[in-house]
């Protein structure tokens, strides 16, 4: 494996939920353990399942791993983090300040942003403190902080004057009140993550265009901020040999041989390793030793009868929205998932009912637009560019609030700016000017914003609530956007996940971020699931009894209602096969 030729003294893994980067991260702590070195794991992914893959109860504390000479573990809780970081903000002024002042500073401080900055803030102990260093020849990370969050720990003193001045309002510099370590150690953090004698990055991706698509997006935002020494690693491949007895085996084969052909560019130049797909669950020492080796025995795959497998198609979640009529459809999932593909499957579905459709979609690949328009009656197509509506609102805001700042003001807004919540207000700004025509028709949203943003926006824009103190004493009916969300008789959330343990613990979380905004999510898809598929692939049907317990999580615990969406031979562009897509589930046959 060329990420692990001559390795730094930090590797830090990072890519989308559900890529592996867990295992990977594990398998390369073992493989350096194993070769001699001493190991510290820390892991900060929110679904860690380190200490099960170890058989070793870990937690928030240094744990040696019996198994496994000279390497020892550390589980960091993020929400644990982000809420111990919130309650030294929010702690001193509760009972101080007005109810409504603590309230928006708790909401400000709710976001991804926070959290990344309370995980970074356990970081720096490791990078920087010489005792850990002197302990260990290697310190494994999985998952990096983001770009984004680098950038505002490298902002100048003056933001915290910015902040106490009220000039920075309900935006993510507001995480950065928190900060009481001395910004020299932040500094030095950041220098040891850009010093490539020190750090190594590895990004972690599927071959699927949408995860490589993010990985390149990934490497060009740590890229920027100096962190170049970067590694790639496309994460379960199906073996060729799956495909020799199975039609949905080869179609998988194919699609990922198409990805990796077209791999975007600057993920050409970097170091790249393929790591085949597994049969097994990546639990247990056994298991992770396999993973990152070319050769060797496998653990066998036991011959076993197909699945019995009956739940609800996409096709009967849309029987019961078209009783409606009317209203809008908000699709909503981390990156990778496929929301895009599901919104444009209910979109055709809802036209094919003969209702008119409105699919609005802010996908940077714009396949939709191209491949929809004049191909269904009563269905229109728009697009909304997010770069393009990120710039507008960013020149808005600089132009009226950053008119009244100084140079020092306006460059700590401009950094805040840059925030991914800007471009979830953005577009959510171009999607209101949609949204009230799905008073006549459906109009179906993809890419809609979290429940962090949505409050975000509410607060920056102050509309709901100024809307609200006009017309408080008036008997003249109104609507804004943030009310027509929360009215389940005019919104309908539809969650988008996968059949595995981190996306579906993702969409759980989004589900509490929504709940959080007044919206409760009518729904969830899983989508691309093998166990729907009914594969014949030993691998495959391997694959697809790993997926079962994620679908019960989903359908007894998380989901009021689900539907279950197969992984398709072709990719589902098109008016045809996206109704395919949204077909019924039945018992199998043997």
């Amino acid at each position: 494996m060329k990420f692990l030729e001559q390795p730094p003294r930090f590797l830090f893994f990072t890519g989308k939920g559900g890529v592996g980067k867990t295992s990977i991260a594990c398998a390369t702590a073992i493989a350096l353990a194993e070769a001699g070195q001493r190991v510290l794991l820390v892991s900060t992914d929110p679904a860690s399942n380190v200490g099960q893959v170890f058989g070793v109860s870990i937690g928030n504390r240094v744990t040696a791993i019996p198994a496994v000479a000279r390497l020892s573990a550390l589980e960091i809780d993020p929400q644990a983090a982000a809420q111990a970081y919130r309650d030294r903000i929010v702690g001193p002024v509760r009972g101080v300040l007005p109810e409504a002042v603590v309230k928006s500073i708790e909401e400000q401080l709710s976001g991804a942003c926070t959290t990344e900055i309370a995980v970074f803030d356990e970081f720096t102990s490791f990078l920087t403190d010489p005792a850990l260093n002197a302990d260990y020849d290697h310190i494994i990370f999985d998952t990096a902080p983001t770009g984004h969050t680098i950038r505002l720990l490298q902002l100048p003193g003056a933001w915290s004057d910015f902040l106490e001045e009220g000039k920075g309002d309900a935006s993510c510099l507001g995480p950065l009140a928190g900060l009481e370590k001395h910004r020299s150690q932040y500094k030095a953090a950041v220098d040891a993550l850009a010093d490539a004698r020190r750090t190594r990055l590895v990004l972690v991706a599927r071959a699927q265009a949408a995860t490589l698509r993010e990985a390149a997006r990934t490497h060009d935002e740590l890229a920027a901020i100096g962190l170049s020494q970067q590694y790639l690693v496309i994460n379960g491949i199906l073996p060729r040999s799956e495909a020799a007895t199975d039609a949905l085996a080869a179609a998988i084969c194919e699609r990922e041989q198409a990805a990796l052909s077209a791999i975007p560019d600057v993920l050409k130049a970097l170091p790249c390793d393929q790591v085949a797909l597994k049969p097994f669950d990546l639990v247990g020492l056994d298991a992770l030793q396999q993973l990152l080796a070319d050769t060797g025995p496998e653990l066998a795959v036991h011959e076993e009868p197909p699945i019995a497998l009956a739940a609800p198609s996409l096709s009967a979640l849309v029987d019961e929205i078209a009783l409606g009529g009317h209203g809008l459809l908000m699709l909503m999932g981390k990156g990778g998932v496929g929301e895009t593909t599901l919104a444009a499957a209910v979109a055709v579905q809802l036209a094919h009912r003969g209702l008119p459709v409105h699919l609005t979609t802010s996908d940077p690949a714009a396949h939709l637009a191209e491949t929809l328009p004049g191909a269904l009656d009563h269905l229109t197509v728009s697009r909304i560019d997010p770069q393009l509506e990120t710039e507008r609102y960013r020149q808005h805001v600089m132009a009226t609030k950053g008119a009244k700042l100084d140079a020092a003001g306006r460059a700590l807004l401009e950094e805040d700016l840059r925030s991914p919540c800007t471009e979830e207000i953005a577009v959510f700004q171009a999607f209101s000017r949609i949204i009230r025509e799905a008073g006549k028709k459906f109009v179906v949203m993809d890419t809609a914003p979290t429940g962090h943003t949505l409050l975000l926006f509410d607060a920056t824009g102050s509309y709901h609530r100024e809307i609200e103190r006009q017309m408080g004493s008036t008997s003249v009916h109104f609507t804004t956007p943030m009310m027509q969300l929360q009215d389940p008789k005019q919104t309908k959330v539809l969650l988008v996940t996968l059949a595995e343990t981190t996306p579906v613990l993702e969409a759980a979380n989004l589900q509490a971020d929504l709940r959080r905004a007044g919206i409760e999510p009518w729904a969830w898809i899983i989508n691309n699931s093998v166990a729907a598929a009914q594969p014949n692939a030993p691998l495959l049907r391997q694959r697809a009894r790993n997926e079962l317990r994620e679908i019960d999580a989903v359908a007894t615990r998380h989901a009021q209602r689900y539907a279950l969406v197969p992984l398709l031979r072709e990719e589902p562009v098109g008016v045809e096969r996206l109704l395919k897509l949204a077909g019924c589930i039945t018992q199998p046959t043997t």
